[in-house]
């Protein structure tokens, strides 16, 4: 019976317990819990045994809420809105309880005038060693709760002691907790004068404070009589005098506790604080419950009872008291004894010191063991209760990777991982700049804060009746926006948002005879303003726009960019419409939530108010309150970064169902461009078609992303029987995409965490623009690019390569030259395609037909990217990451160019520029790249080079 009060002998006249107060004993209850309270059995302890407060801690609200079900209507009722955390519910569920139990305390409180009648509440054990999260949560709480007969909880470490001392100062009543050494008690009742002094001082009452010190007593015993029993049983040469000290210690060390609470009681300090009123911080023995069955089931009662005392009994101790508890004022017995106790612990080496300061961080480590399983508990409840509201995460693993990752997860809860992301803590990845870019995560509130800005702006766009908007943007600024737009299509009565990322003259000429120039708002999005390609578009949409509306067409542009940017000074010399700023602190790739991805949202007729709400959801599943083991963004994350770290499968290959395909585009720069450098990282796999078990190698992590009803592929079973990963992550509907941003961006950071990097850099992305500004700059210096030489020539394809990958691949035709190249992929390889080209259906059919024949042939994973687009997205991970790419980059000659208006170049020269850029810093890299150019018509030589890649891999 250790989680409930029995009422056999309530009945009796004169109860034992009731009894405890003739020796100036109050006994509290260590036990709370909603249906005790709400069926009168608490009341009728205070009524019939005399119980006089109650305390709580994680452990006993983890066997409250954590386990049945009496707690889920309250759950689903608060669910029933926006949402709350697990932590925020646990906290709504437990303040309840608390107040429940403060009424039912109060009469006690008010008939003692203040001395009993209290509940406890702890504040969090993640904050056991955090001086000033703790003071914040014991104010927090003080206030929530509103209860005169409340208790704060505040572990009495050293930095909860520097805490101790606020609160009192601040009026509220203080529980300390864990505390086991003399030393420690010392500090604290310390900390309590202090309090006083300081508040006094400032001329305010101390009459209405009240505190008591938990000093544990049955725990040091556990640990000083398995030593004894240790060295006894080793045939120690002091086995009769450590035998004699079984049992003892304990209590032998709350007495010399008790002694000096007596002695600090007379000084003249502590006379003249009486003197104002002030309450003595009572004692209270905590941790009653006998451990050994050799002793008493009441030991620790009966021998702790004395004057001005507190015991917090557990249930089953409360019910043996009650039984056959005997009363006498044991605390002030054998004083001298208890010091002999002491002192031959000392002499024999039983270092009580060392075991109360262990038992301090034991008792720390365990009730956030415990709170992690409460809040562990809580989530589960939150998700079954939200539902289809809530995007789910779930995983069929090898049991190797299954394994690697629950002790992953253990390790994370155990270094309270998760918290320390969301407290920016850079030491979870390099102790390097993470904390300048991690405002991602509280942005998706941030914006709902300030919701009004984007509807006022997409009211103000409807009202002047565009028909188009065409967003120009590069990777993080276009690719969130494009999954928007390709996932939720044009909303009746709004423009159509179209995304141009393109240098290609082609792309660029269809993007404007798409749009009606009069009627298009075009909105020029770039965090830096300094991004070539933003620039340039400006440069020409702003140009072609203004001849159409025949003046000039600030009133149609709208810039999203950081502040103090080039942009801003930009739009602003120009006379945008509006400037919309993104967070400095959050890098492009992560952006998609912030303004970047919203305003294009908000314009082109979305509910950024409902989408923001639902996603929120999600960040609220992966808060600081959610334990690694239920926190889908970190099982996801670590899933990721082991599955390749540990196992070598660091191809991610994304699935996605048809309504949200473009997801996956999104998804490959952010995994890409994250964890792609020093050398290591994930390499992501979009739209490649699922085939058999046997063309994948041991590389591969599948991640399965579902809308709706749609089911997996069916190939997926046959993968999940022969070993592979897979991730399944299902949205309920579309709506939910907000929440696959999110999770992701979460599931990344930690898998960087994982691989450890700095998941929030791009090095060599950088890398790539200086080469591509040098050669821009040549061409407007010189009116040509710097000229260079094939080292092979077949009809219309041109081959060309550094020094060294020219020297393997030798000459000859294109067969031969390709042949080579492919010849030098081997197992856990990826070959990718790499197209500057115009991105259209036709092109993109011909590079998923080319990149599934080389993965069916040479059984190693594909990527089919078009440039620039890619640049900003997967080419970090192809430069930075692992050395296992196998590249071939097609370029053509342009049918028409497209010049950039006040620059010395054109479209076609900046693709070519930064073409070459891309491929001169992977060969600087040195990797195995090949690049081919086609002369004349497009098509005809996709055909050709198609036919010659056919030719190179048969029978490889």
């Amino acid at each position: 019976m250790a989680d409930t009060i029995s009422n056999t002998g309530l009945d009796k006249v004169g109860s034992v317990l009731r009894d405890l107060e003739k020796h100036g004993q109050s006994p509290w209850l260590d036990f709370i819990q909603r249906s005790f309270t709400e069926d009168g059995s608490l009341k009728k302890l205070v009524e019939e045994d005399g119980l006089r407060g109650v305390t709580s801690n994680p452990a006993i609200f983890e066997k409250a809420i954590g386990k049945g079900t009496e707690y889920d209507p309250q759950i689903r009722k608060l669910l029933e809105g926006e949402g709350l955390s697990a932590g925020d519910l646990y906290e709504h569920l437990a303040i309840d309880d608390i107040r429940a139990a403060c009424g039912v305390l109060y009469p006690v409180f008010e008939k003692t005038k203040g001395l009993d009648g209290y509940v406890s509440l702890e504040v969090s054990p993640y904050l056991a060693f955090d001086a000033h999260g703790t003071i914040t949560e014991a104010r927090r709480l003080w206030k929530a709760v509103g209860r005169k007969n409340l208790m704060v909880k505040i572990p009495g470490t050293e930095e909860g002691t520097g805490a101790i001392r606020e609160a009192i100062a601040d009026g509220i009543n203080i529980n300390v907790t864990l505390l086991f050494s003399l030393d420690a008690y010392k500090a604290v009742l310390e900390a309590y004068i202090s309090g006083l002094e300081a508040r006094a001082a400032r001329g305010e009452d101390i009459s209405h404070i009240s505190s008591v010190a938990s000093f544990f007593v049955s725990r040091i015993d556990a640990k000083i009589d398995g030593e004894i029993d240790r060295r006894v049983a080793a045939g120690d040469k002091d086995a009769e005098a450590l035998k004699a000290l079984r049992g003892k210690v304990a209590i032998a060390n709350a007495k010399a506790a008790y002694q000096y609470y007596l002695d600090v009681k007379k000084s003249p300090r502590w006379q003249a604080l009486a003197a104002k009123g002030a309450n003595p911080q009572r004692l209270l023995w905590a941790s009653t419950g006998t451990k050994d069955k050799a002793y008493s089931d009441v030991l620790y009662v009966e021998e702790l009872i004395g004057p001005e005392t507190v015991n917090t009994i557990p249930p089953a101790t409360f019910d043996a008291f009650r039984d056959h508890g005997k009363l006498r004022e044991s605390l002030t017995e054998n004083i001298e004894e208890a010091r002999h106790v002491l002192a031959e612990a000392e002499r024999l080496g039983l270092d009580l010191a060392g075991v109360t300061a262990k038992l301090v961080k034991d008792g720390c480590a365990s009730f956030s063991e415990s709170f992690d399983t409460l809040l562990g508990a809580v989530a589960e409840k939150r998700e079954s209760v939200l539902g289809k509201r809530l995007l789910h995460v779930t995983a069929d693993l090898p049991s190797d990777i299954r394994d690697d990752v629950a002790e992953s997860e253990t390790a994370w809860s155990k270094e309270g991982l998760v918290r320390r992301i969301w407290a920016k803590d850079t030491s979870v990845w390099t102790n390097g700049a993470e904390a300048g870019w991690l405002n991602w995560l509280t942005i998706v509130q941030d914006r709902l804060w300030h919701i009004e800005e984007l509807e006022l702006l997409a009211r103000d766009v409807r009202s002047r009746g565009f028909s188009d908007i065409l967003l120009l943007g590069m990777g993080g600024s276009s690719l969130g926006p494009e999954v928007l737009a390709e996932t939720f299509g044009q909303q009746e009565g709004w423009p159509k948002l179209h995304v141009l990322d393109s240098t290609d003259p082609q792309q660029v000429r269809a993007y404007e005879k798409a749009v009606d120039l009069k009627k298009t708002l075009f909105i020029v999005a770039s965090k830096s303003g300094g991004t070539l390609e933003p620039n340039i578009l400006f440069a020409h949409f702003w140009t072609v726009a203004g001849q159409a509306l025949g003046k000039a067409p600030g009133d149609n542009f709208i810039a999203i960019t950081d502040p103090d940017s080039h942009m801003q000074k930009v739009a602003e010399e120009n006379g945008f419409w509006r400037i919309f700023y993104g967070d400095p602190k959050i890098g492009g790739r992560f952006s998609v939530l912030s303004n970047f991805g919203l305003v294009p949202a908000a314009v082109s007729g979305l509910d950024v108010r409902k989408f923001l709400t639902i996603t929120n959801l999600m960040v609220e599943s992966c808060g600081p309150s959610a334990p690694a083991h239920v926190n889908p963004g970190v099982t996801l994350g670590l899933i990721l970064g082991h599955s390749a770290k540990c196992f070598g499968r660091d191809k991610v290959t994304i699935l996605a169902s048809k309504g949200i395909a473009s997801f996956g585009a999104w998804l490959e720069q952010l995994i890409a461009e994250s964890t792609g450098k020093k050398g290591t990282g994930l390499i992501p796999i979009d739209e490649e078609v699922l085939g058999t078990p046997d063309v994948y190698g041991k590389d591969r992590v599948f991640v399965d992303i579902l809308l709706g009803d749609d089911v997996p592929d069916s190939r997926l079973g046959a993968l999940r029987e022969a070993g592979a990963p897979v991730i399944t992550v299902r949205l309920a509907d579309k709506n939910e995409i907000g929440q696959a941003f999110f999770v992701f961006e979460f599931a990344t950071a930690v898998a960087g965490a994982v691989l450890g990097i700095d998941p929030f850099d791009q090095p060599d992305v950088e890398f790539s623009k200086v080469e591509t500004r040098k050669l821009t700059n040549a061409y407007a210096e010189t009116g040509s690019l710097p000229a260079e030489e094939p080292f092979a020539i077949d009809g219309k394809l041109s081959f060309y390569a550094d020094e060294k990958n020219a020297g393997v691949l030798g000459g000859g035709d294109a067969v031969s030259v390709l042949k080579k190249h492919f010849s030098r992929v081997g197992a856990g390889d990826y070959v990718g395609l790499l197209a500057y080209i115009e991105r259209n259906r036709e092109t993109r059919d011909w590079a998923q037909d080319v990149r599934m024949e080389l993965r069916d042939v040479l059984k190693v994973a594909t990527a089919a990217e078009f440039g620039p687009r890619f640049l900003h997205s997967t080419g970090q991970a192809y430069k930075g990451g692992p050395d296992s790419g196998v590249f071939l980059q097609v370029t053509a000659a342009d049918a028409a160019d497209v010049p950039v208006p006040g620059h010395g170049f054109s479209f076609g020269v900046v693709k070519a520029a930064q073409a070459r850029g891309d491929f001169e810093v992977l060969s600087a890299r040195g990797r195995r790249a090949l690049r081919v150019h086609i002369d004349g018509p497009l098509e005809e030589g996709l055909k050709t080079l198609a036919t010659a890649i056919h030719k190179a891999v048969a029978g490889a």
